[in-house]
């Protein structure tokens, strides 16, 4: 996975996406979704270290399947508010 971290006004700000995904555009009806190397580039993480930047993040934006899943099964996100995206999916959560 690709995790980006960043401190912003509101806290901090956690973006992962799987590797397959960098790059690519994904649509669903209207919506029109790229994830870009700007927003979403950062260092190669394993899971644990996904998980710890998760628990810490306050504002977080996921991308493909492994790291959704993974946001899921840790319990950062409810699976009913998942976007399926023609060809992944994607969550976002903050904590207030």
């Amino acid at each position: 996975m690709i995790l980006s971290e960043r401190q912003t006004d509101r806290g901090l700000l956690v973006a992962v996406c799987d590797p397959d995904v960098l790059g690519e555009t994904f649509e669903n009806g209207d919506v029109e979704f790229t994830v870009n190397e700007e927003f979403y580039g950062g260092e190669e993480a394993e899971e644990e270290a996904v998980r710890d930047s998760l628990a810490r993040a306050n504002i977080a934006n996921l991308v493909g399947s492994d790291v959704v899943e993974l946001a899921i099964d840790a319990g950062f996100v409810e699976e009913a508010n998942v976007l399926d995206l023609e060809g992944t999916v994607h969550a976002q959560f903050m904590r207030l």
